[in-house]
C-alpha cells in the first residue's frame, strides 16, 4: 500500500540518531561529513514533515525531547533495516558481477567459446561461467526469458526484442564422402541443384538450417535430421547424403580426408555470428567483457 506523505527519506532520521548518540549537532555534522548548518536544516525539515518537535536546543547543548526519543527508537529499527537491505543488495551485486550465464549455438559453443572463455578468465579470473548449448532459436528464448545474461547465435535473423553485435564470421561448407559423385566437379554444385538435393540436416530452429533456407530458398526434404554436428559428419562420411555445415566444424575432417568440400555456385554461404541480449538493457560486467573479447578476436587484435 502507498506510504503516507509524512514518511520521509531515512537520511534525516540517520542524522537524528547521530545527534542523539553524540550529544550535539556539531559532532553529528562531523560524523556525516557536512556542516552544522546542514544538520540543523535536516532536523528542522524532519520536524516540519512530522509535525512534532524532536530536539531541545540550549546553550548547554542539544538533547532529544520525549517525543524525539520515541521517534528515534522507531527510526533506529527502520535505519537498521535499511542498512541490512543495502548490505544484502550489495552482496547480490557482487554475486552478479562474478557470475555469467551464457547460452550459445552448437557451433559457437564448440568451436569459438572455449577460446573466448580462456581470454575472459585471464581478464576476470574470479568470474564463474555457466554455459548451455542449444540451437539458435532456443538460445534467443533463453536470453529473452532471463535464463542467460548473453547469447551467441548463428541464425540470419535476430528477434526484434534483442540487441545484437557481430562477433565472428563463418562460411558454410558443402561436404560429401570421399567416394561421392560430386567429388572433383570443377564447377562445383549450383545453388538450385543443392536446394533440390535431400541432405543430412540439422533440426528446424538451428542457425545453420535457417541460414541455408534463406540462402537457397525452399529445400528438399532432408534424408535425416540430427541435432548433433558430430552425428551429421559421421552420416556424411558413411555416404548417406551430403550436408552443409560450418567450416569451423569440418576443418579437422577435411584435413584428415574423411570428408571432402565441394564448391557451391550461385549463392553466398558466408554468415555472421552474433552476440544477443535484451533490447534496451546495456550489457555490463562479465557479459560485456566477453562480447568485447569475442569482437576483438574477430578484428584480429591480440
Amino acid at each position: 500500500m502507498p506510504l503516507s506523505p509524512r514518511v520521509v527519506d531515512l537520511g534525516p532520521y540517520d542524522v537524528l540518531l547521530s545527534v542523539a548518540a553524540l550529544g550535539s549537532m556539531g559532532r553529528a555534522a562531523t560524523a556525516h561529513g557536512v556542516s552544522q548548518a546542514a544538520v540543523s536544516a535536516r532536523i528542522r525539515a524532519l520536524e516540519g514533515a512530522l509535525g512534532v518537535t524532536l530536539l531541545e536546543r540550549s546553550p548547554r547543548g542539544t538533547r532529544l525531547t520525549a517525543t524525539g526519543a520515541l521517534v528515534a527508537d522507531w527510526a533506529r529499527v527502520a535505519v537498521d533495516a535499511a542498512e541490512a537491505l543495502e548490505a544484502g543488495v550489495a552482496s547480490l551485486r557482487a554475486e552478479q558481477a562474478s557470475r555469467l550465464r551464457v547460452a550459445a549455438s552448437l557451433t559457437v559453443a564448440e568451436y569459438l567459446l572455449p577460446r573466448w572463455l580462456v581470454a575472459l578468465r585471464a581478464e576476470l579470473p574470479g568470474t564463474s561461467v555457466s554455459l548451455t548449448s542449444h540451437n539458435s532459436t532456443d538460445v534467443a528464448d533463453d536470453v529473452l526469458a532471463g535464463r542467460a545474461d548473453v547469447g551467441f547465435v548463428e541464425g540470419p535473423a535476430v528477434p526484434d526484442e534483442l540487441d545484437a553485435q557481430v562477433v565472428a564470421r563463418d562460411r558454410l561448407t558443402l561436404v560429401v564422402a570421399p567416394g561421392h559423385p560430386w567429388v572433383g566437379r570443377r564447377r562445383g554444385v549450383d545453388a538450385a541443384r543443392l536446394a533440390a538435393t535431400p541432405l543430412v540436416s540439422r533440426e528446424q530452429g538451428s542457425g545453420t538450417r535457417s541460414f541455408l533456407e534463406r540462402a537457397l530458398g525452399e529445400l528438399a526434404e532432408p534424408v535425416l535430421e540430427l541435432s548433433s554436428t558430430t552425428a551429421i559428419k559421421a552420416a556424411v562420411a558413411d555416404d548417406m547424403a551430403p550436408a552443409v555445415l560450418s567450416s569451423l566444424a569440418v576443418a579437422a575432417e577435411l584435413g584428415a580426408g574423411t570428408l571432402v568440400a565441394v564448391p557451391v555456385t550461385g549463392a553466398s554461404l558466408d554468415r555472421r555470428l552474433v552476440a544477443v541480449w535484451p533490447r534496451g538493457r546495456p550489457l555490463a560486467g562479465p557479459a560485456a567483457e566477453l562480447v568485447r573479447l569475442a569482437a576483438r578476436r574477430r578484428e584480429g587484435a591480440t
